[in-house]
């Protein structure tokens, strides 16, 4: 038997390594209660109905683009910010850095007509980590700045893979501590201070919440987390269940569904340098317990779907004030498609109730 030691003693270290260093703790717990979809029509919009045609063409349909895989994702960003670019908004954009200790970012002002200087928010923009700016996400941006008379601050944090995950985490937080002392118009002490941020977006900016609560900073007077990402060991089962409904996470999330778990583990802490269950990247697995009054927004077709109400449940459990408002038929993300969907307006309407509840919006 003793021969066989060298062989077994590496697989049982590696077993053990996966199970309680690299997963982390069973989530299947904040399954329950099973929340209810809060806007839940029979059928889809018509407006639904032409952006699922949309992310077929231009998410499902397209083949690999031609070049090096950094010379694809550097075209891929470009296609990102276009969305930007090529549309008017009724908002002055304002281009700044954001500089705390030894952290330099930089970033967009948006100011709508009339609004508040002293009331800021940190917009923390979606893409995977990979893709997406200040500009890419100005539709959003601007929805939010005209509905709640707020400036925003959206920074353009260092994206992979030419930077460390832990990079684009320190330039939100330098970010955050920036914008309390600073506003468009340069140094001055805000009133109120919100963060919000969609899909990666959102995921960090549960993360810097738990950050924020950790160092005993100022604690944002709202939080807004659009379709996050909060768990990067990918146990929710929507992941799954949900992978032919969601058409803009799809072509991403091909791989991982068909991936072993151990292998998606392992490959997680090697891209990211840190464990998946880390609370830097998974969020959920912080103590929730004294969290700023937060909503979450999720499509119940999204991949990412039980991400959000095992957030929420857990929050929740631990005595936070987590709002969850969730919508059928819609994609990820859908809030982008404000010229599309009718529904992005409304779930618009519903952050501005939500910050105006906190306060944090005349």
């Amino acid at each position: 038997m003793l021969p066989a030691l060298p062989i077994v003693l590496p697989i049982a270290a590696i077993a053990a390594i996966t199970k309680f260093h690299l997963a982390g703790e069973n989530l299947s717990k904040y399954d329950a209660p099973r929340l209810p979809v809060t806007f839940n029509p029979k059928e889809p919009s018509k407006g639904a109905n032409l952006v699922k045609d949309y992310l077929i063409e231009n998410f499902i349909k397209p083949a690999a683009g031609q070049g090096s895989a950094m010379e694809q994702l550097a075209a891929k960003r470009e296609r990102f910010d276009q969305g930007g670019l090529t549309r008017k908004f009724d908002a002055e954009f304002i281009t700044d850095t954001a500089s705390f200790g030894n952290t330099d970012v930089d970033g967009e002002w948006t100011v709508v007509k009339g609004a508040d200087p002293s009331r800021r928010l940190l917009y923390l923009h979606g893409g995977a980590n990979t893709v997406g700016s200040a500009i890419s996400h100005r539709p959003i941006i601007v929805n939010i700045a005209k509905r709640t008379g707020c400036v925003v601050f959206a920074p353009n944090y260092r994206l992979m893979p030419e930077n460390k995950r832990m990079d684009g985490v320190t330039d939100c937080r330098a970010a955050y501590r920036w914008i309390l002392e600073n506003g468009p118009d340069g140094p001055a002490t805000t009133e109120r201070v919100a963060i919000a941020g969609d899909s990666a977006g959102g995921n960090l900016s549960l993360s810097l919440v738990n950050h924020i609560k950790e160092k005993g900073l100022r604690k944002p007077d709202a939080v807004v987390a659009i379709s996050p990402a909060v768990d990067s060991t990918f146990s929710a089962p929507s992941l799954k269940t949900n992978f032919e409904t969601d058409l803009m996470l799809q072509p991403l999330a091909g791989p991982l569904v068909k991936t072993p778990k151990a292998i998606l583990l392992w490959a997680g802490w090697k891209i990211n340098k840190m464990s998946p269950s880390s609370p830097i990247v998974s969020p959920i697995y912080a103590d929730l317990s004294d969290l700023p009054p937060t909503l979450i927004h999720v499509s119940s077709d999204e991949m990412l779907y039980d991400d959000a109400c095992r957030y929420t449940n857990k929050a929740r459990a631990q005595g936070s004030d987590v709002k969850l408002q969730s919508w059928a038929h819609m994609c990820h993300v859908w809030h982008i498609f404000d010229e599309m969907l009718p529904e992005s307006h409304a779930a618009f309407d519903e952050i501005a109730a939500f910050l105006k509840e906190t306060g944090f919006s005349a």
